[in-house]
């Protein structure tokens, strides 16, 4: 098995919702605003308008991230992408989600699992493609580094 770096992508942090306790556990949205990120092969932003997360809270100290983005190629290819995953809320983030620091990769177990999905031919690939990532916090956002995982 091999890792390959796929891309890193950044975006703004704009607004958390608190949705209260559901029958699900503590809910929250964030909204997440305009960003970029770039590859080998893929480069472009983020579009603000079409994205978001749901976080749920657990009483273990984690957030179970579930979250879309739409990317935006240079070219002008729409990507779909969506994962879930674990981030671990120590002092640190919370430091960083206040904006008095930027987190390291490693500074927190931060980990998702991204599946995306276009209708561009040139991007095709991506939709039969398995990744994982990496994240991290800096003062009003969040970073990741995409891996694609093959044989």
């Amino acid at each position: 098995m091999r890792f390959e770096k796929l891309l890193e992508i950044s975006f703004d942090l704009v607004g958390n919702n608190d949705l209260g306790i559901l029958p699900t556990g503590h809910r929250s949205f964030f909204e997440l605003g305009g960003g970029v990120f770039s590859g080998l092969e893929l480069n472009g932003v983020v579009k603000p308008k079409m994205s978001g997360e749901w976080g749920t809270f657990t009483d273990t100290g984690y957030v179970i991230p579930d979250v879309r983005l739409t990317l935006q190629t240079d070219d002008d290819a729409l990507i779909y992408v969506e994962y879930t995953g674990r981030i671990e809320v120590n002092e640190k983030v919370q430091k960083a989600l206040a904006g008095e620091i930027s987190l390291e990769y490693g500074d927190n177990y931060f980990f998702t699992n991204p599946r995306m999905q276009t209708s561009s031919e040139k991007y095709k690939y991506l939709n039969n493609i398995f990744c994982v990532a990496q994240g991290k916090f800096s003062p009003g956002k969040v970073h990741y580094t995409y891996y694609k995982i093959d044989h």
